[in-house]
């Protein structure tokens, strides 16, 4: 479960200094639209970093440990998958990376039903 804390970290720093890119960066280089693209990468990944530096925290004693460890992981899986492609569509370019983005989104909201039923099954 500290891994889980140590990548919230890793990703709070990162959506932060992403977020600083796109926005001072970026913005001299792509348009609005490809903007609005990095910035939902830079909250989506936000969001999941809190989500999870909570898992751990939650599996002490509020929920079930097993189940959250695997919403830890998919909330890893759905960062990198989700966020991950919408960096690399501003990036590089190359729109066809959109069909991950949805993969990535799944993982996601899998991460939000694995720790409800991990509440449940407590």
């Amino acid at each position: 479960m500290r891994l889980f804390i140590i990548v919230g970290a890793i990703f709070g720093f990162l959506g932060v200094a992403l977020g600083a890119f796109g926005a001072h960066g970026l913005k001299q280089i792509v348009g609005t639209e490809q903007l609005a693209v990095w910035q939902t990468g830079v909250q989506y990944q936000m969001y999941h970093s809190l989500a999870l530096l909570s898992v751990p925290l939650l599996a002490l004693s509020l929920v079930h440990p097993g189940i959250a460890r695997w919403a830890g992981w998919a909330f890893v899986l759905g960062v990198l998958l989700f966020s991950g492609s919408l960096y690399a569509i501003v990036l590089l370019g190359v729109k066809t990376l959109g069909l991950i983005t949805p993969i990535g989104g799944l993982f996601l909201l899998a991460g939000w039903l694995l720790l409800f039923v991990a509440a449940i099954k407590k």
